[in-house]
């Protein structure tokens, strides 16, 4: 029968698994980098049917779906293996402790966040090609627009502060993963955090990443949506990557600065 970990020793794993992560070599973090953004991307395929689908749903039921589906994408990511910038934020306790040296977490940082990127857009132009946005009589290509373009109307404060609180929750959501000893624990672990950000429509860097170039390619050349604009996608992912920053940022910092004193040196 698994024992529930303390705190203190959930902290110290979490901080050896990612002094590990950050001293990968350069080309694995940039391959498992893109395995991430494409990881991310299928949870938003996956909400965006789900969302097509649910029209007749009451709001709050349909985001709570959407939020269960999207969780493939964490999923995949925590239990196959892949580097989550967001998840990444988390060095900044290590970094405060002293197990990583802050060029090196900046480096992996850097690296891992490019690589999704470049994965979150290749999932987009192959998703646009299988014309997935047609399917549904075109109700899913109309709710990936729907979301996306909701997302990029908002200014760029509230997409910062709405970034905070969805890296605080993704995070959550990988640390409790990580307290699971298998993989039902470890879905169950990350299900809620991930439910509860999608559905409430906070602003997740990576999943923007595929979402808003997906949806500006069917609009682009289908719909014409004005407020859909490769201006208002940079803005809204740039303010979002500062608040998942902060909000993954602090709470790496939080547990290391409780914790780290107790944690045994490396």
């Amino acid at each position: 029968m698994s024992t529930f970990p303390k705190p203190v020793e959930l902290t110290e794993t979490i901080f050896e698994a990612l002094a590990t992560k950050a001293g990968q070599p350069v080309k694995h973090i940039a391959i498992l980098g893109v395995l991430a953004g494409i990881y991310i991307g299928l949870g938003g395929v996956a909400a965006t049917v789900a969302l097509a689908g649910a029209a007749d749903m009451p709001f709050g039921a349909a985001q709570i779906l959407a939020g269960l589906v999207f969780s493939l994408g964490l999923a995949a990511v925590v239990i196959a293996g892949a580097e989550l910038f967001t998840g990444n934020t988390l060095f900044a306790g290590p970094v405060l402790f002293g197990n990583v040296s802050a060029k090196v977490a900046i480096r992996a940082l850097l690296i891992a966040y490019l690589a999704n990127f470049i994965g979150s857009i290749a999932l987009a132009l192959v998703v646009y090609a299988a014309r997935l946005h047609e399917a549904g009589d075109g109700s899913v290509g109309a709710a990936a627009i729907e979301l996306a373009t909701a997302k990029a109307a908002k200014n760029f404060v509230t997409v910062f502060a709405s970034g905070v609180i969805a890296n605080i929750l993704v995070c959550l959501g990988v640390w409790f993963a990580l307290a699971g000893e298998n993989v039902t624990e470890k879905l169950m672990g990350l299900l809620l955090p991930v439910t509860v950000f999608v559905a409430a429509g906070f602003e997740h860097s990576v999943a923007n990443m595929y979402l808003l170039p997906y949806a500006y390619l069917i609009d682009e050349r289908q719909v014409g949506i004005s407020t859909l604009t490769i201006s208002s996608i940079v803005s809204n992912i740039s303010a979002a990557t500062l608040g998942n920053i902060a909000g993954g940022g602090l709470i790496g910092m939080v547990y290391g600065y409780l914790f780290g004193h107790k944690i045994s040196q490396p």
